[in-house]
């Protein structure tokens, strides 16, 4: 599946690409406006960095922070450091594997949240930022063959940014 995704200035000059398109007999099946008043991002699908980052460090603290644990506890055993001493030779240990555990969680968040958001996005957001300038996306998905005579139309508008995208 491929997409041709445009980027237009306002309502009218969307309406009129896919008034074009229609007239060129494209399938409005296969195309798309979002913006205020159509579709939005989330309505057609495109990614939420914030969830993403968000998957990226849940998934990470589930191995991430067992790690920590016993890392931690491996720590405090090798090191005989004694630093909560008020807690006894066992919870001095507990103590230091569950400082562990925390280092660790907060490695996942800041790793796995900041990598996800850095990302996992790929060119979703900046359409998004987009969005919400006002801007009006118009979208076109199907075989090759259907992108590029939407691209033949849709040049003579003057989009801001015509791009192609290909699904593996």
């Amino acid at each position: 599946m491929n997409y041709l995704v445009a980027v237009l200035s306002d309502r009218i000059q969307a309406e009129e690409v896919y008034t074009a398109l229609e007239r060129a007999s494209i399938p409005l099946t296969q195309v798309s406006i979002l913006g205020k008043g159509y579709k939005s991002a989330d309505e057609f699908g495109l990614i939420n960095p914030n969830q993403q980052a968000k998957k990226a460090a849940t998934f990470m603290s589930y191995w991430l922070v067992p790690f920590g644990f016993f890392a931690g506890l491996g720590f405090s055993l090798i090191a005989n450091l004694h630093t909560f001493a008020w807690a006894g030779v066992i919870g001095d240990h507990l103590i230091g594997g569950l400082l562990g555990a925390i280092a660790a969680a907060m490695g996942s968040v800041f790793v796995g949240g900041g990598v996800g958001l850095a990302s996992g996005s790929g060119d979703a957001l900046p359409y998004r930022n987009r969005l919400d300038e006002g801007k009006y996306l118009i979208i076109v998905r199907g075989a090759e063959s259907l992108t590029n005579r939407a691209t033949a139309i849709i040049q003579p508008f003057a989009p801001e940014n015509l791009q192609g995208y290909s699904e593996v």
